[in-house]
């Protein structure tokens, strides 16, 4: 109405008058009074056209925040932000890494701030189990525990309480969100299991309103991170406690609610200063490694996933390569470090050569044995087996492969591959996305589709069963397997990857996840998982259950 009105494309009255006789022939039969409304909401929008006159001059005081932040890293601010600006075309050649690589710990820049709601904390209710961060599919509600004195400076907002148990006692603990980072899904509300007894809707978590909260909660969040990260030394064995080690996959572009990544997340927070990931075109490609952002981050001491992007077809001969590449460096060093003995402190070589490497503290214990073989080293001058040593003198750190993807890779098309490093008898860890359709390309059904689903190319319903990949994998009987929901039984998750990743030779870990592409809210992510696993839909079980403790 507006635009005839204005334009000037046709005479205004014949234009108005036009549409007024398409709103009789188009509503005619519904009635008089359709008709009727509709042509009073034609004079309605004439009634209330405005007239606005621009100025000669910008007088607004008002200017738009920067995209991303001062603090960014120069590589952000110079090729980043511009890439998020949609001004990609302008960066030159020579403004990208000339090797291929692209530098970690970028999506937190992005800020992109577009929930409507936010989760709020009401500390005086919470239970402290960190549920809601375990299960957050963007690492966007956060737990800390921390010393009493770090809270020096804290914001006047910023929310702690004492922490609960024996385990770090006196220190204090905080659930914190990331208000611009969160996607505003809910999953963390429908986990939380604290409510308050006088008025059950409200919850130790409630979805509020973001605008309100916005400036308050950034500062807060700010400090948050300030805060020192709890020593992995005091941490217990179990998913409660995993929750306090910081994520190194964070503020992914994954849809809101996502069921895929919150299984990212944990492996990250295990293994993360010590993985190496390779992963299958996907999903899980496109949101892990999609520019002009990376989730994937670093810790404090600068170590993180290392992670790359193969094929749909050969990702696991490409994770195999990772691995058979990392065990000849290792095997080298260990050789080179023999040869050296009469040179280097013959308690440090046995050290770095005998050290078992299964937890956090034997893994730190090594990572310094490795420090004092550099310092060492650099006392040997430059011949060729003492440079080569200093090189890679790393690999001593036992590292942790992981090939990751879809059902759409590890059923489909990449299952001839998996099923190949399966049997190598190699110690490399699969973790299988099982999302049930191929999510990445729009839903397709795929061999892990269910019988009776309603899919792309099933839309009768799929008329043959799941494939049982979990069955196929056994029948090596040196491969761990473990199906897992985390949303159903988030402590059986966690103790499956804990095993996974000890047991030496392949792992596969299927992982249920529900994706926007199974038609519901996925607030009610973690409940639908519950109700699968609880009804046999679908199976979390260790391998105990899988009756692998024979086969150890």
């Amino acid at each position: 109405i507006a635009f005839f009105a204005l334009s000037g494309v046709l005479p205004r009255d014949e234009a108005i008058e036009r549409i007024k006789d398409k709103i009789r022939t188009s509503y005619g039969l519904k009635g008089e009074e359709v008709v009727r409304v509709n042509i009073a909401g034609v004079d309605a929008a004439l009634d209330h056209l405005v007239r606005v006159d621009v100025p000669a001059t910008a007088t607004s005081a008002f200017s738009r925040k920067a995209l991303v932040s001062d603090d960014a890293p120069d590589f952000v601010k110079a090729v980043s932000a511009l890439m998020m600006a949609g001004k990609g075309d302008a960066l030159p050649v020579s403004a990208f890494p000339p090797d291929g690589t692209w530098p970690t710990a970028t999506s937190q820049w992005e800020k992109r701030a577009i929930a409507p709601e936010i989760p709020a904390w009401d500390a005086s209710l919470c239970i402290q189990c960190n549920k809601c961060s375990v299960i957050c599919p963007h690492a966007a509600i956060r737990v800390k525990a921390y010393p009493t004195e770090a809270l020096e400076g804290a914001p006047e907002a910023f929310q702690h309480v004492p922490l609960k148990g024996k385990v770090m006692e006196g220190n204090a603990y905080t659930v914190q969100v990331a208000p611009e980072d969160c996607t505003g899904c809910g999953l963390c509300v429908e986990v939380c299991p604290a409510k308050d007894k006088t008025n059950p809707k409200h919850k130790s978590i409630d979805m509020v309103p973001m605008l309100p909260l916005r400036a308050q909660e950034t500062e807060n969040f700010g400090f948050f991170l300030s805060l020192p990260e709890a020593p992995l030394g005091e941490l217990q064995d179990n998913i409660k406690y995993s929750q306090y080690r910081r994520p190194l996959f964070e503020f992914s572009g994954a849809c809101s609610g996502c069921g895929e990544t919150p299984y990212i997340k944990l492996l990250t927070q295990l293994f993360g200063d010590r993985a190496l990931i390779a992963n299958a075109t996907g999903c899980s490609s496109i949101y892990g490694g999609n520019l002009p952002t990376t989730p994937y981050c670093t810790n404090d001491d600068g170590r993180g996933p290392a992670w790359s992007n193969s094929l749909f077809e050969d990702n696991a001969e490409f994770g195999l390569g990772f691995r058979l590449a990392v065990d000849q460096l290792t095997a080298h060093a260990r050789t080179l470090l023999t040869g050296l003995s009469g040179k280097v402190d013959a308690a440090l070589v046995a050290g770095l050569m005998e050290a078992e490497q299964r937890d956090d503290t034997s893994i730190a214990a090594q990572r310094e044995r490795v420090v004092a073989l550099q310092a060492a080293l650099a006392t040997l001058g430059d011949a060729p087996n003492v440079l080569a040593l200093r090189e890679i003198a790393d690999y001593l750190v036992r590292k942790s492969v992981w090939i990751v993807g879809g059902d759409g890779w590890a059923y489909d098309i990449g299952y001839g591959g998996l099923d190949h490093v399966l049997a190598s008898g190699r110690d490399v860890n699969i973790l299988v996305l099982d999302t049930e359709v191929y999510s990445n390309t729009g839903g397709q059904a795929s061999k892990a589709t269910p019988m009776g689903a309603v899919a792309k190319f099933a839309a009768d319903g799929k008329g043959l069963g799941k494939k049982d990949l979990g069955v196929l994998a056994m029948m090596h009987d040196h491969v761990y397997v473990a199906h897992v929901a985390i949303g159903a039984k988030d402590a059986q998750t966690y103790k499956a990857f804990v095993e996974a990743e000890a047991w030496h030779g392949p792992s596969i870990i299927i992982a249920y996840s529900p994706c926007i592409a199974h038609g519901y809210d996925l607030k009610y992510g973690a409940a639908q998982q519950k109700l699968a696993v609880e009804t046999g839909r679908c199976t979390a079980t260790t391998p105990a259950a899988w009756a692998m403790t024979a086969r150890r």
